[in-house]
């Protein structure tokens, strides 16, 4: 049976991919802010705000007691602000940038005694060079600083695969932060947990564009 450790369970992706991956017979440990929201879909929740390096802390020591080696790592964390730099506050700046990459660091640096020899390390990322958008400059840094960071990581994490998921547009709550209109056809949080999964079990590496 495999294992997966999942931060940001509770968001649109995070829910996704924690109901696929129960579905295949998945240990799944799920992190997250509102964990009791996973109740039906796992008894090994954990709460914690990934950009919170005390509660992250936390909830890794009690995944370590209860969770086999962790197979397929994932952080589906993340949050979006529309502001202008003239007007964004120090602390939403903060905020964005601690949900989309500091919590991507705190979380892979206390999860890598958990995972197994030859785990894989997946990140949610964004087409982060085609938000480069009037208000969206805390969010197209902190998902451009994402892949700088996994693309680093995965040179000194030799032995274990490391990949960005670049979705188009997703179908969920987030996208209400969003300045766009969610265009016709976009993803189902469901489709891009599927095409997840298959990236997996294929081993892609590196950035996978869906």
């Amino acid at each position: 049976m495999s294992t997966a450790l999942i931060w940001g369970a509770s968001g649109g992706i995070g829910r996704a991919l924690v109901a696929l991956l129960h579905s295949h017979g998945w240990t799944v440990g799920a992190v997250s802010r509102h964990p009791q929201d996973l109740a039906d879909l796992t008894e090994f929740r954990y709460e914690a705000d990934a950009g919170d390096a005390f509660s992250a802390h936390q909830a890794v020591y009690r995944a370590a007691q209860e969770l086999p080696a962790v197979d397929l790592w994932l952080y589906a964390a993340g949050d979006i602000l529309s502001s202008p730099v003239a007007d964004l506050a120090p602390a939403d700046w903060k905020r964005i940038l601690d949900a989309n990459l500091t919590g991507a660091y705190t979380s892979t640096h206390l999860s890598l005694p958990l995972l197994a020899e030859k785990a894989h390390l997946m990140y949610v990322g964004a087409y982060s060079e085609k938000l480069r958008l009037p208000g969206l400059s805390a969010y197209a840094a902190a998902k451009a600083g994402l892949e700088a960071f996994a693309a680093a990581l995965a040179k000194e994490q030799r032995e274990r695969r490391v990949t960005v998921v670049r979705p188009g547009a997703v179908d969920t709550p987030l996208w209400t932060k969003m300045p766009l209109r969610l265009p016709r056809g976009a993803s189902s949080p469901a489709a891009i947990a599927e095409r997840m999964l298959e990236a997996y079990q294929a081993g892609t590496v590196g950035t996978l564009d869906l």
